[in-house]
């Protein structure tokens, strides 16, 4: 079927970027917008907006029945979910099912398949995928048992869980049952599912990961990105390709990531997130994210696809148009995630009136953004304002040209987190490439001076 209507379930930078895709590719663009967001640049951009419901997430974005219902209200001929909020829920893509609306995005089995994070282990298990040594704690005892057999330290994992909340580290035997406990609390609290695992905590590991997309029969891989920057386990900056690997490991890690697409019978965009241990030089599974990314720019930078207009003729039940022989990277690209936050205050949200804002403009150049002058930000979803995103010949040039990008952005009015990327890329060890997740910690104790004399 042809996609001629498009409800976008979602809101800031990635309404802005379907939007533009759908521009493009002559399909009507509606948006489904909160109370708070009925005035933002997506709205104003969009072909129509349709109200979801109050400015809290729990009654709009997060309500299944409100995005089926306003789809149906506007006759849209499909969903897309974005990312975050209610793209990877079976329950949004079955209800859409039953009401006769495309969801866009992979079949309720297959997000039902990676989004227990328990059971994708057991898929990657089941494709011939590595996973990190470890297993599930159902109680104390069982917790126990599997840290005897891993060792220590171990990371304390929720089975629903995402973005760090429901993870723990515990280094040593005593702190276990306090730490099973917090754990536990938290992944109720955050997922409704109070299940945990455990898994070896790998010292010095990096975060890469393979971009994947399928048609339901069969799957190509679009090459891979470092992630490691991370603030607890939150991504701060973010690069295609995966810097200073061995070729092998390139390869052996698309390999893997097709090998689990096509155990699943994988349809649409999905990525398979990977933990290279650079001690041992070998990686293992980590999970599957089976939405598009809000990273996913570096890997259109480098490969020249459209990873929305990719996503939505899959969601069209059209064969893919890409073979993997077609699949050619050029160059290097680099990805600064702003926020509206305060890093004096240990990052705490900034929302408020943005004043003024000025975006850098060149060759190799990108800013996915939903803000502009007299733009507000609400208290009431992520602090994510602006994606700086940059093209270079090389690493070292897409450095050099993100650099001079971010000496030219301004966003005013509320604090943003540009003067710790304008930090990081001014350090020799994040310079030099390669560093592990354990990284930024480690440069925001030691950048602190650098950081007050540029903000």
């Amino acid at each position: 079927m042809r996609i001629r209507r498009l409800l976008i379930a979602n809101r800031g930078e990635i309404a802005v970027r379907v939007i533009r895709t759908c521009r493009r590719l002559g399909i009507e663009s509606v948006l489904a917008a909160s109370d708070a967001d009925l005035d933002s640049l997506p709205a104003r951009l969009a072909d129509r907006v349709v109200r979801l419901g109050p400015a809290p997430a729990s009654a709009s974005y997060l309500d299944p029945s409100a995005v089926v219902g306003a789809a149906q209200a506007a006759h849209a001929d499909a969903v897309h979910p974005g990312y975050g909020f209610l793209s990877e829920n079976p329950a949004l893509a079955r209800a859409c099912e039953a009401a006769g609306v495309v969801f866009v995005g992979p079949t309720p089995e297959s997000l039902e398949a990676v989004g227990d994070k328990l059971r994708a282990r057991s898929h990657a298990i089941a494709a011939g995928l590595p996973v990190v040594p470890g297993g599930e704690a159902a109680d104390l005892a069982g917790a126990q048992a599997v840290a005897a057999e891993v060792g220590w330290p171990l990371l304390v994992k929720a089975v629903g869980g995402g973005g760090g909340r429901g993870m723990k580290l515990v280094r040593a035997a005593e702190e276990l049952p306090h730490t099973l406990d917090l754990a536990v609390s938290e992944a109720a609290a955050a997922f409704g599912d109070p299940r945990v695992y455990l898994e070896r905590f790998v010292a010095s590991g990096r975060h890469v990961e393979v971009q994947v997309i399928g048609d339901g029969t069969r799957a190509v891989a679009l090459g891979d990105r470092d992630c490691s920057v991370q603030r607890r386990y939150q991504k701060l900056f973010e690069e295609a390709p995966a810097p200073l690997l061995p070729d092998r490991v390139h390869t052996e890690m698309a390999s893997a990531a097709l090998a689990l697409a096509g155990h699943l019978g994988y349809r649409g965009l999905g990525t398979v997130e990977l933990l290279y241990d650079r001690e041992r030089e070998t990686f293992y599974f980590l999970e599957m994210n089976a939405r598009i990314q809000v990273e996913h720019p570096v890997t259109e930078m480098v490969t020249g696809i459209d990873l929305v207009a990719e996503q939505l003729a899959v969601a069209e039940g059209r064969p893919l148009s890409i073979r993997q022989e077609d699949v050619a990277l050029t160059g290097h690209a680099v990805e600064c995630r702003i926020n509206a936050e305060d890093w004096t205050a240990d990052f705490r949200p900034s929302p408020g009136r943005i004043d003024r804002v000025v975006l850098p403009v060149g060759d190799g150049i990108r800013v996915d953004t939903h803000v502009q002058g007299g733009s507000v930000v609400p208290p009431f979803y992520d602090s994510l304002l602006a994606k700086l995103i940059v093209h270079g010949a090389d690493r070292a040039d897409a450095l050099a040209r993100t650099r001079a990008a971010l000496a030219l952005l301004r966003i005013e009015g509320v604090t943003t987190t540009v003067p710790v990327h304008q930090a990081l890329l001014a350090d020799a060890e994040f310079t030099a490439g390669g560093v592990d997740t354990a990284y930024f910690e480690r440069f925001l104790r030691n950048a602190q001076p650098d950081l007050a004399e540029v903000s």
